[in-house]
């Protein structure tokens, strides 16, 4: 069995279209050379500068939170090697957009590198900036979803603004380096919001630029 396989009779991965997208985004391709046997490995596996390519069974238990849909416009804070991007450009396609925040220039680069194998930066579904993913894109607000790979101490405010009214965010936060949640925000109002929380994870740190 493949680790895609597992994934889906373990019952993280369980929407037609997230499976498709795992399918089609090769973890393979947003790994430093060399390291690309470890691309089956259910485990965080480092990117440099002390960042990580995240646990597949994390991604898949997260994007089955945030539920993108064909269409939607996303916000990827962290976006690391670029792969969740990537996963997110393939679910939302050439009618959705993806915009990506790292805050190392050379992770940056690395993900538009790697995310460029599936043309989605020439297509103009994803763009990436060098920025902190505590502010957000308050240009390019608001967005229907939004998700976190690094865990912010509190849920950044800034990044609540920029939902759209039902949009949803999906982020972990907590204490760094200690058990964190994954936390689902659901965007009712200007003013309302709905909250739920899945404990036991842990995340590389947010950290402001």
């Amino acid at each position: 069995m493949t680790l895609i396989d597992d994934l889906i009779q373990d019952n993280y991965l369980k929407s037609a279209e997230i499976i498709n997208a795992f399918h089609k985004i090769k973890r393979t391709d947003f790994l430093h050379p060399g390291d690309e046997y470890q691309a089956e490995i259910n485990a965080p596996l480092s990117i440099g500068y002390g960042q990580t390519i995240s646990q597949p069974l994390t991604v898949a238990f997260m994007l089955e939170l945030l539920q993108a849909k064909l269409g939607d416009k996303v916000l990827d804070v962290g976006s690391g090697s670029g792969w969740t991007c990537a996963i997110l450009a393939e679910i939302v396609g050439e009618q959705g957009k993806v915009y990506g925040i790292e805050r190392i220039l050379d992770l940056k680069e690395f993900a538009e590198n790697n995310i460029s194998k599936y043309n989605f930066i020439d297509k103009g579904i994803v763009q990436l900036f060098c920025s902190d993913g505590y502010q957000g894109l308050p240009d390019l607000e608001p967005f229907d979803k939004i998700i976190v790979a690094a865990a912010a101490k509190e849920i950044p405010k800034q990044l609540l603004k920029q939902l759209k009214v039902n949009g949803r965010i999906v982020l972990p936060v907590g204490k760094q380096f200690m058990s964190q949640d994954i936390v689902v925000i659901d965007k009712v109002s200007d003013k309302e919001y709905k909250e739920k929380r899945y404990p036991g994870f842990i995340f590389v740190p947010l950290i402001r630029k």
